[in-house]
C-alpha cells in the first residue's frame, strides 16, 4: 500500500524521536525515490529556499541558523571551520636560556598553543620548499615574539612573610610577559594591529629567585588540519531545529508534569477557564533528551522530531578571529574547493 503524501513529506523532512530509536535518519530526497516529487537540483529553488539567520554573537561566540541544505553540505562546513581556516600560530622556538623547571619539549608544547591574535589574511604562507627557507622568515610569512624575564627577590618584601607573590618578582610568567618583535617593516605595517597572546593571562611556567627563561618564537600561517594549535575555533557544532507537538489537550498534574520534562522555556502553562492546560512556546532550547517517554501516560501525547533541514550552528572562536569572520572564512574555502573540483570536471572532460 502506497504511502500518503502527508507520511511522505514526514520522511522526507522530519526526524522522528521515539523511545527506543531514531527513525528517518538518512537523506532520501533524491531524483526518482518519489513518484510525483521532483528532486531534481534547482538552483532558483534552492535560492529561495536557503537562508543563514544570526541569532546571537559576540565578541568569541555566535549562533546561526543554516535552513535549506543537506548534512552533508552542514558537516562539511564545519570541518572546514576547525581544521581548513588559517590563523597564525607558535610554530618554532628558539630557547636561549632555561633554568626553570619546565623541560624545554614541554615549555615549547604550551607555547605552541598560545593563540596569537594576528590577522592571518594578511600573512603568506610559509614557503618551506626553497633551501634555508626553513630557518629564515621574512615580514610577509612569519611573526617574531620574544620571553625574555628573571625571577628576583623583592627587597621590599615583609620580613615575616611566606607569600610567593610578596617574597618574589617575576615569579610567575604568564603570556602577557611574550612581547613583539617586528620583522622589517612590521612596526610600520602593523602598527595598530596589537599583535601578541589573545590572552594575556595564561599560566607558562613558575620561577624561583635565579631562574630564567629567554626564548624566542617564530609564528607561522597554517591550518588545523595540520595541528590542532592552528584551529580558529574552540567549538564548532550544530544540531538540529527540535519539533516538539502535542497529539491533544494536557491539562492539570499532566500538564506540571510535562513541563518538568523539558528543557526550560520549552512547554508554559495557561490558564484557560480555570484549567491548566501545557502549551509548546519554543521548542529550540530542548535538548531532545526524550525524558517525556518514560511516562507511560504522557508518552503518546507528545511527538519529538527534528526539521531535517534546519540546522543551528554554534561557533566559539579562540580570540584569533571574531566567530562572523570564522564563518566568512569557512564559506570562502568552501567555494574554492567546489570551484577546484568543477574545474578538474571540465578538465576531464577535455581529456
Amino acid at each position: 500500500m502506497a504511502a500518503s503524501r502527508s507520511n511522505v513529506d514526514e520522511i522526507r523532512n522530519r526526524v522522528i524521536l521515539q523511545e527506543f530509536g531514531v527513525r528517518n535518519v538518512h537523506t532520501t530526497d533524491y531524483p526518482g525515490n518519489y513518484p510525483g516529487y521532483d528532486d531534481a537540483w534547482n538552483m532558483q529553488k534552492f535560492q529561495k529556499n536557503f537562508r543563514i539567520d544570526i541569532v546571537e554573537m559576540d565578541e568569541t561566540t555566535m549562533e546561526f541558523d543554516m535552513v535549506g541544505i543537506d548534512a552533508a553540505i552542514a558537516n562539511a562546513f564545519r570541518r572546514i571551520m576547525l581544521a581548513e581556516v588559517p590563523t597564525m600560530a607558535v610554530e618554532k622556538v628558539y630557547i636561549y636560556n632555561n633554568t626553570s623547571i619546565i623541560q624545554d619539549e614541554i615549555l615549547a608544547h604550551r607555547l605552541g598553543l598560545i593563540p596569537i591574535k594576528a590577522d592571518p589574511r594578511l600573512f603568506e604562507y610559509r614557503n618551506i620548499g626553497e633551501e634555508g627557507g626553513e630557518e629564515e622568515g621574512t615580514e610577509i610569512d612569519t611573526i617574531q615574539l620574544q620571553l625574555k624575564i628573571k625571577c628576583t627577590r623583592n627587597p621590599r618584601a615583609p620580613k615575616d612573610s611566606s607569600d610567593p607573590r610578596e617574597l618574589y618578582l617575576n615569579h610567575m610568567v604568564y603570556s602577557k610577559d611574550m612581547k613583539w618583535v617586528p620583522i622589517g617593516n612590521q612596526a610600520d605595517v602593523f602598527a595598530d594591529a596589537n599583535i601578541g597572546p589573545v590572552h594575556g593571562d595564561i599560566l607558562i611556567a613558575q620561577l624561583r629567585p635565579g631562574q630564567e627563561l629567554d626564548v624566542v618564537m617564530s609564528c607561522v600561517k597554517g591550518i588545523g588540519k595540520d595541528h590542532a594549535k592552528f584551529s580558529p575555533v574552540a567549538t564548532a557544532s550544530y544540531r538540529l531545529l527540535p519539533e516538539i507537538t502535542l497529539m491533544e489537550t494536557v491539562e492539570g498534574e499532566k500538564a506540571e508534569r510535562l513541563k518538568s520534562c523539558f528543557s526550560p522555556g520549552v512547554i508554559e502553562l495557561e490558564n484557560c477557564n480555570g484549567k491548566v492546560i501545557a502549551k509548546v512556546v519554543n521548542s529550540r532550547p530542548d535538548t531532545c533528551s526524550r525524558e517525556v517517554l518514560r511516562h507511560d501516560d504522557l508518552k503518546n501525547l507528545v511527538k519529538l522530531a527534528r526539521v531535517r533541514d534546519h540546522f543551528i550552528f554554534s561557533v566559539e572562536s579562540t580570540g584569533i578571529l571574531p566567530p562572523d569572520v570564522v564563518v566568512t572564512e569557512a564559506i570562502k574555502v568552501l567555494m574554492s574547493k567546489c570551484r577546484r573540483f568543477l574545474n578538474e570536471l571540465d578538465s576531464t572532460e577535455v581529456d
